[in-house]
């Protein structure tokens, strides 16, 4: 009876292509984008397919709008003196954002851009060249940046729940020779102890980036010819 109603409740609601893009990507997080399809969709919104069709042109219409909501979500650098204070909480935001959408990285580029994803962009090169980094460095920096964030989060989606980590970590401690492999045996036995629990991966990584960054900045030399 309280689905009947819920149900009902979606059908009253007017259709409007924020409430399309939204309820596609409430789809997408919860059942992934495999099953995202004009008709299920349709189903969710309690609506006949060709009704998405004044909203939306296609499927990937559909994708890249859920792409540039989920993005939006991102804080980007803020403006100010601390410029590391800034790129990292904004890498923070993005990171996360990415593990609450993990859909996001699998959707295909298409013609049609993000406007979120732009501002992001423009937004943290400019906070880098502002911080006084040269050209080539601000190039480099973005994208040391960029692969840390996106490649974390692709990784961390693959690792399955602890509890099932954790029986893969004693299965494989149990298979491999300690005298063969004392490195990797004692990093296992650090995962399970949860010896190295603290400071998450993610952010040792990406504080590792930021330092390195700083420091090139400061290692700059001038043009001796003041140009």
């Amino acid at each position: 009876m309280a689905k009947r109603a819920a149900s009902t409740v979606r059908q009253r609601e007017p259709l409007s292509k924020e409430r399309v893009l939204r309820t596609a990507m409430e789809l997408a997080d919860r059942d992934g984008l495999d099953v995202l399809s004009m008709r299920r969709l349709a189903a969710e919104l309690g609506v006949e397919a060709m009704s998405l069709y004044y909203y939306v042109n296609s499927k990937d219409d559909i994708l890249a709008g859920i792409v540039d909501l989920a993005l939006a979500e991102v804080e980007p650098p803020a403006e100010g003196h601390d410029w590391k204070a800034a790129v990292r909480r904004s890498a923070i935001s993005y990171h996360e954002t990415l593990l609450r959408h993990p859909w996001v990285t699998s959707v295909p580029p298409s013609g049609e851009p993000s406007v979120a994803q732009l501002r992001y962009m423009d937004v943290l090169l400019r906070r880098l060249r502002e911080a006084g980094l040269a050209p080539e460095l601000t190039h480099h920096a973005y994208h040391a940046l960029d692969s840390h964030i996106v490649g974390s989060a692709l990784w961390l989606a693959r690792i399955p729940p602890k509890a099932e980590l954790d029986v893969l970590a004693r299965d494989v401690l149990a298979r491999i020779p300690a005298e063969i492999y004392p490195d990797l045996v004692l990093h296992i036995g650090q995962h399970l102890s949860g010896a190295a629990r603290g400071l998450r991966f993610f952010e040792f990584g990406l504080d590792l980036i930021i330092e390195g960054i700083e420091l090139r900045r400061e290692n700059v030399v001038p043009d001796a010819s003041g140009a």
